[in-house]
């Protein structure tokens, strides 16, 4: 049997960069898909020194053509993905009197359309037991008022999760958003590591009691 694969989807540092060491670590192989190719190599790198595969693909993920291109690229070579797991979203500092609309939808866009698209390109390769993991945020629930774009873009992220969920689920697939409700930061709770760790186990959790929305309070 070929190994699982994890697709991430915004790859970079910080939490993605902690999942994808996180699942290579348990025997996963990794697609990356992120805008920078420098630091997807670099990613690359320590997912190969983890003993598992890496495949980086470089596309703007808001780019609908580019990213379908870059993930059937990545099923293709590794055969298969059993997660997917969606990490990125826009900040733009701006209250509501300052936020335009197509500002607004740009960072909609990233951190909410690309789901959809990520979701799309990667069902051929998704089977029963499939998993779709996405980072959310408490601005979901407690916005900023200083970056409104991204409470609306948490916010959309959870909704849309549990829709996919629903549409997926027929097919033994599951979705689920883990809520940091905490501030990311190098040590401590709240680290990419521990909210890596949240994230397995959100993926991982009983089919029976699924939830898809979990909380990572720390």
């Amino acid at each position: 049997m070929t190994r699982p694969v994890i697709l991430v989807v915004g790859a970079g540092p910080g939490v993605s960069r902690s999942v994808a060491l996180r699942f290579a670590r348990e025997g996963y192989d990794v697609g990356l898909v992120g805008l920078d190719p420098e630091p997807l190599q670099a990613l690359a790198a320590e997912v190969r020194e983890a003993g598992a595969e890496a495949v980086p693909a470089s596309a703007d993920i808001t780019d609908e053509a580019a990213t379908r291109t870059a993930i059937t690229r990545i099923g293709q070579r590794l055969g298969r993905i059993d997660v997917v797991h969606f990490n990125p979203s826009a900040f733009r500092e701006a209250d509501p009197l300052e936020l335009t609309v197509a500002g607004l939808l740009e960072d909609v866009a990233l951190g909410v359309g690309a789901l959809l698209t990520s979701v799309q390109a990667a069902r051929p390769f998704l089977q029963e037991g499939g998993r779709v993991t996405a980072t959310g945020s408490m601005a979901a629930d407690k916005p900023w008022n200083r970056a409104a774009s991204l409470g609306v873009q948490k916010a959309g992220l959870r909704n849309l999760i549990g829709s996919l969920d629903t549409t997926l689920k027929r097919d033994g697939i599951r979705a689920v958003s883990v809520t940091v409700r905490g501030a990311l930061a190098k040590e401590g709770p709240f680290t990419p590591d521990r909210v890596a760790e949240a994230i397995w186990a959100a993926a991982h959790q009983d089919e029976s009691a699924w939830s898809t929305e979990v909380p990572y309070t720390g």
